[in-house]
């Protein structure tokens, strides 16, 4: 009788496990190469919207299943199709992108979806139709109101230095959100400290805005813009007039004439002593409480960035 192969060479438990081993390898280098392959096929994630809408929440209520024919890995279209309870992505919506339906309704179409399918499906996944050409989601409204920004700033300036405009943030007020109770009794959002020391030149940056327990902001941050100059000092004598007394009726000021102090943009353009004028409406005197009068300044020209009057303060009586 022949012998059969299997007696002639007999595999021992040593070499079983190795042919196994490498069966076993082989079919996952096999599956692996296999899956890392693009397919087509459809893809279905679940999505929250979010967004800053004025007087809506920021995050949708609703979770909306996007669903659109792609072009991924096997990887990627096995765990799609199999996954259980997977976790909302979340995606930043421009609101300029959200159109309104209802009072809490909000769409996003087709054409615009496609700005959103790297943050929904991952950039390794290439979108080629949606299913849906239309998301719907819903934006609760919540208790808001606006309120003003303050700037918490400490400044310094280098001798001969100053700001030559008001110091600008933008936004200058916010939207607040939360319980009716709590928004009640803000009337204003304060900024984080600006301190800035020897200022000599333009500055600009961001302030983060105080936060409130309960109460949600619309903006984070607010931009601040300052404009600074170099200036120099021209001091006069100018004479107190006073501005639209009635007939019959005659305002003497004391004292009669001013020191005043121009504040000018160096190089100085124009001497403003040449058209500065100083006067005391009798309307002031008319709405004053003892006759005491601040006077103001006419015809400042371009450049003049502050003046100062000594003294601050003027008696003002009728003589007639």
């Amino acid at each position: 009788m022949t012998p059969r192969l299997i007696d002639r060479f007999p595999i021992r438990g040593r070499d079983w496990i190795l042919f196994l081993t490498s069966l076993f390898l082989a079919s996952v280098v096999w599956l692996v190469s296999n899956l890392s392959r693009s397919y087509s096929g459809i893809v279905s994630i679940p999505v929250v919207a979010e967004c800053r809408i004025d007087g809506h929440s920021d995050v949708s209520a609703n979770v909306v299943t996007v669903a659109a024919r792609c072009h991924t890995t096997g990887f990627r279209l096995i765990s799609n199709r199999y996954s259980k309870d997977r976790k909302p992505v979340r995606i930043k919506v421009d609101r300029q992108d959200l159109h309104l339906s209802g009072k809490e309704e909000f769409y996003l179409t087709g054409p615009v979806m496609n700005n959103y399918t790297g943050e929904i499906f991952g950039d390794e996944t290439q979108v080629d139709a949606f299913i849906s050409d239309t998301l719907w989601f819903r934006f609760p409204a919540q208790n808001h109101k606006r309120v003003p920004v303050e700037l918490v700033q400490d400044i310094t300036y280098r001798p001969q230095y100053m700001s030559s405009a008001a110091l600008k943030i933008e936004p200058d007020s916010v939207t607040i959100y939360g319980e009716a109770a709590r928004i009640d009794n803000v009337d204003r959002i304060f900024t984080s400290s600006l301190n800035l020391y020897d200022v000599h030149e333009n500055r600009h940056g961001t302030l983060r805005l105080g936060k409130i327990k309960g109460v949600r902001l619309s903006e984070e941050e607010v931009h601040y813009t300052m404009t600074v100059s170099r200036y120099v000092e021209i001091s006069v004598n100018l004479p107190v007039e006073v501005w639209n007394a009635p007939a019959g009726r005659r305002m003497q000021v004391y004292p009669s004439s001013a020191d005043v102090v121009f504040r000018c943009v160096f190089p100085v353009s124009k001497d403003p002593t040449e058209s500065v004028r100083l006067y005391i409406d009798y309307e002031d005197f008319l709405s004053s409480l003892n006759g005491r009068c601040i006077p103001k300044a006419l015809s400042l020209p371009p450049g003049v960035i502050d003046y100062y009057v000594f003294p601050e303060v003027f008696d003002c009586i009728l003589t007639e």
